[in-house]
């Protein structure tokens, strides 16, 4: 049973920092692409960042370009999603989530995590 744990959210000011993790069990994700997607209130599901297991390629909504950094760790089975400069605009429940395809479409996802709630005040 493949399972997505994130960890990591909180409250935090405008220009500071939160380290985002998901650990992730259940089955071997070498060919996995891994994704953050987070949802603010009253908005839809957005694409923040995502990274191949395999070969670690990265791209990022261009929303986070630049401040955020999306990582794995193989030997935790963990991936890291290090946002930096944060802005009240990032306040959402960010979501890890896994799947077959190199896409940026929430559609394409298999698995999901239950989401962490991150807020940054003004």
């Amino acid at each position: 049973q493949v399972q997505l744990v994130e960890s990591g959210g909180g409250l935090v000011q405008a220009g500071g920092s939160l380290r985002l993790s998901c650990a992730a069990s259940g089955r071997t994700f070498s060919g996995y692409v891994m994704a953050w997607f987070r949802q603010a209130p009253g908005k839809e599901r957005e694409f923040v960042a995502r990274i191949t297991w395999r070969y670690g390629r990265t791209l990022y909504a261009d929303s986070v370009k630049g401040r955020f950094t999306i990582s794995i760790d193989n030997a935790e089975n963990t991936v890291y999603l290090q946002m930096n400069s944060l802005k009240p605009e990032d306040t959402a429940v960010y979501y890890c989530a896994a799947g077959d395809y190199l896409s940026s479409l929430e559609g394409t996802y298999d698995y999901w995590g239950q989401g962490t709630q991150v807020t940054v005040s003004s």
